[in-house]
């Protein structure tokens, strides 16, 4: 029972000497997070957690927001506080482009970035055909003979002769009494 006690005891000042470590880590890492963003508002949880910007059509609400807060934005979420009506288009805008880089439509749009890449593709396979066919003429010599007509019917006949694999192999797909193919 004494054992138990003193493990107990040990356990707890070790997981509080942990506790105390990771919040001392945490305060640092917070820090240096801020020291990051500069003076932008954190708006939310993002796509991880961390406080960063990313514009994404699966996480449409980033951690933070775009651009630090400028006086005349300030002035503006002020503003936005009341009536949207009052609000003119330019002041809303201005509003939007202080929270987000682009628009849907401008993450949505085509970038042409296919051409690009069909173009390298299209390089790399003329490269493959040019090395092939240098290797064609300067690697490879010319056929052997025995892949010619003649030659091949000769050695047939001869496969055929002498039996090979008689069970499962050309030997068993010929006739030896009528001297034609089954």
């Amino acid at each position: 029972m004494a054992l138990n006690k003193a493990a107990q005891r040990a356990f707890t000042s070790a997981l509080r000497r942990h506790l105390v470590q990771m919040q001392q880590t945490a305060s640092v890492s917070s820090a240096s997070t801020l020291a990051k963003i500069g003076n932008r508002q954190v708006v939310g949880f993002g796509c991880n957690g961390e406080p960063a910007y990313y514009d994404r059509i699966d996480f449409p609400m980033p951690a933070i927001r775009f651009k630090e807060d400028t006086p005349d934005v300030l002035a503006l979420r002020e503003k936005e506080k009341g009536d949207w009506k009052k609000l003119t288009i330019e002041e809303k805008k201005a509003l939007y482009r202080a929270s987000f880089c682009q628009t849907f439509a401008e993450v949505n749009a085509p970038t042409g970035e296919w051409k690009s890449i069909l173009g390298i593709s299209l390089i790399a396979s003329s490269l493959a055909i040019w090395v092939y066919l240098w290797m064609k003429v300067f690697v490879y010599g010319e056929l052997p003979d025995t892949l010619g007509a003649e030659k091949q019917e000769a050695q047939l006949k001869r496969i055929i002769d002498l039996g090979i694999n008689p069970v499962e192999g050309i030997a068993a797909k010929w006739d030896y009494k009528k001297g034609d193919w089954k």
